[in-house]
């Protein structure tokens, strides 16, 4: 394993440091709960947005942290679900009087200790409301799952949510609003290789020199099918039909579509690939209204990418488009 690291056990706690240190008049760090927050919230007049899920996942979800998208992010270790007090210490330092929405990512860990800590907090008095995000179309239940896993959709979700907190919307219009976008936002990803946990220092999982994994998941967990390396055109042609005839995507539509990178894909490669999934929705006659392209939600250091896809209407175009200030300005 070669990396930037020094002690594996310190490896998050030391990123979550530098993010706030880049960050000095927009964030803190509270190493009590991993938590990266706004250095101005809570505020009164507008509900606190957080998430946590496991870190890894860079620049999800700690640099998503700013004005116009979260306001905290409480992350467990890599790959792995943030604590109950972790969650419960970020709400009661968010408490706002209009609440507290939390953006969950469909994962067993996550949802157990999201669900538990709003227990908690409810008996305290903080209203909280809770938004489950589960975008992947690769598995719909299997042994590694409890449905649908949340993956780079969560971006979408995060943004539109933000940025109508930031008008002040009400817990429960956020609610009605984070629904309806995880309601029309698809994806799939596919690995070129393994990555490498800092704990573990071997890779997850093993991937030959020919080989790719199709539908994997952000942890590593297997997708649809482990096949013979094809074509980058053969790759995105894959993506995005699973993608489209999901939801399904329809002739008319008008959509945003996302090429995200795994974390080890060279930009010039995503670049490539998008290129290839816009002159496909276009023969399928979809309008392609806003691009992304770039690392949005990671697995350490896997090559690879995702492919999303979110049918916009007006109100979610404004909101998409709204301004935000994070520590990765990527949109």
């Amino acid at each position: 394993m070669k990396k930037l690291i020094n002690d594996p056990q310190d490896f998050v706690a030391e990123m979550l440091k530098g993010t706030a240190l880049a960050n000095p008049g927009s964030l803190r760090y509270v190493p009590e709960f991993n938590l990266i927050m706004r250095v101005d919230a809570p505020r009164e007049d507008k509900v606190s947005v957080i998430q946590g899920s496991g870190s890894g996942h860079e620049p999800a979800h700690v640099m998503f942290v700013g004005r116009g998208m979260l306001d905290g992010a409480c992350p467990g270790d890599v790959f792995s679900a943030p604590p109950v007090d972790y969650v419960v210490g970020t709400t009661k330092m968010l408490n706002s009087p209009m609440g507290v929405l939390y953006l969950v990512n469909n994962y067993t860990g996550d949802g157990m200790a999201f669900e538990m800590a709003a227990e908690i907090v409810e008996a305290e008095g903080i209203r909280v409301a809770t938004v489950v995000i589960d975008d992947d179309v690769a598995v719909k239940d299997s042994t590694y799952t409890i449905g649908r896993r949340g993956v780079a959709g969560n971006f979408f979700v995060i943004k539109a949510v933000g940025a109508a907190a930031e008008l002040s919307a009400s817990l429960d219009d956020l609610v009605l609003l984070g629904n309806r976008v995880n309601s029309v936002t698809r994806t799939m990803g596919m690995a070129l290789t393994s990555c490498t946990p800092p704990a573990k220092g071997s890779p997850l999982f093993e991937l030959g020199q020919s080989e790719m994994e199709m539908g994997v998941g952000i942890h590593g967990e297997p997708g649809r099918s482990r096949e013979p390396l094809g074509s980058a055109n053969e790759i995105i042609d894959a993506l995005v039909e699973a993608v489209v005839a999901d939801l399904p995507y329809r002739r008319g539509d008008q959509v945003a579509l996302m090429i995200n990178g795994l974390g080890a894909t060279p930009v010039s490669e995503l670049y490539l690939a998008y290129g290839r999934a816009h002159e496909q929705l276009v023969a399928r006659g979809i309008d392609v209204a806003r691009s992304y392209v770039g690392e949005y939600c990671t697995s350490l250091d896997m090559a690879g990418c995702s492919v999303t896809l979110v049918r916009l209407d007006d109100g979610l175009v404004d909101y998409l488009a709204a301004p935000a200030d994070v520590a990765v300005r990527i949109f």
